[in-house]
């Protein structure tokens, strides 16, 4: 009975090995693979590769699925020699131009998903992120805009209008709500925010020694703290005149703001610490005063754990191209 069950096993458990190294984390399985030359002079990273009549299937290291190309547009000469050269420890010209453009493509990479602290970076596709620090522990925040509502405050300006004829009329800008959805659990916070831009400085000249597109403006975005009124957070008023003239009213807090190297990135951190309440993320557009779409956020020590908190995660392998490195989404 013993031996009759000896060599299921034995293939159960090879097996078990076989998925194991097919499903190696695409950080070491990019170290052992093979590279599927193709005639443009491209490359993909490769664990195992077949063909299949006109077709190359292979399994892609970077991506960790299974992919197909034309077998045409397959440089075998190329592929074969590279592997030899691999193989024999020959560095030929080919191969290290490979490397070299292999390396460049890992640095502009990193420049894209800046590292923020030990095993987070910030994703590759932009967004307004919050850096927060939750039972000791470094966390990425996502924050969704929110759009402010126009409030006209219509009693209130008949009232004014009536004692005084030639009084301007005030309008608030609302958010819903009491609370913001993400809480920081520290008091002085790091913003980050990577945003498609509609306004001039879209149509800058790069920096020079910079990847990014545009030039951006460090003090286009701000931190407005927020009042609380029964069901709901007021950013800012907006005055008009009698005579037109509009004009925007905020309560800013002071901050500190720069361009992260390389990347269209702009970190934001308060000069000092906030004190618990509700705040957010704005975007001034010049003259024409504060954008009404802006990103909330509340300050609360207390409060419980962000619920679409991104952590860190170490030994995480690189994941694909439109999620951040070393950035483990939830689920």
């Amino acid at each position: 009975m013993r031996a009759a069950l000896h060599v299921p096993i034995l293939a159960w458990c090879a097996g078990i090995v076989a998925t194991a190294l097919l499903f190696l984390s695409p950080v070491h399985a990019q170290q052992l693979a093979k590279r599927l030359i193709l005639k443009d002079g491209s490359y993909q990273l490769v664990t195992k590769y077949e063909i299949k009549g006109e077709r190359v299937r292979y399994y892609s290291a970077e991506r960790g699925e299974w992919e197909e190309v034309p077998k045409s547009l397959v440089d075998w000469a190329a592929t074969e020699k590279y592997e030899k050269d691999r193989a024999a420890g020959v560095a030929s010209p080919e191969a290290a131009e490979l490397d070299k453009q292999l390396e460049a493509e890992r640095k502009e990479e990193e420049a894209r998903s800046p590292k923020v602290a030990p095993g987070l970076r910030l994703p590759d596709d932009g967004g307004v992120l919050l850096l927060d620090t939750f039972q000791g522990q470094p966390q990425l925040n996502e924050i969704r805009q929110s759009g402010g509502k126009v409030n006209k405050n219509t009693k209130s300006n008949i009232l004014r209008a009536t004692i005084n004829p030639i009084a301007s009329a005030r309008r608030t800008v609302e958010l819903p709500g009491t609370h913001a959805k993400i809480q920081s659990h520290v008091t002085r916070p790091m913003l980050f925010v990577n945003i498609a831009s509609d306004s001039d400085t879209s149509s800058s000249q790069p920096q020079q020694g910079s990847t990014a597109e545009p030039a951006l403006d460090p003090q286009r975005f701000k931190i407005v703290r927020m009042q609380t009124k029964e069901d709901k957070r007021i950013v800012g008023a907006i005055k008009i005149a009698v005579y037109g003239k509009v004009s925007q009213q905020q309560n800013l807090v002071p901050t500190e703001s720069e361009v992260l190297s390389g990347s269209n990135w702009v970190k934001i951190t308060p000069t000092s610490a906030l004190s618990p309440g509700e705040y957010a993320v704005v975007e001034m557009l010049g003259k024409e005063g504060m954008n009404l779409y802006v990103w909330d956020f509340g300050v609360d020590p207390s409060a419980p754990a962000n619920r679409d908190a991104w952590k860190p995660n170490p030994s995480a392998s690189q994941p694909p191209s439109h999620q951040a490195t070393e950035l483990q989404k939830p689920r």
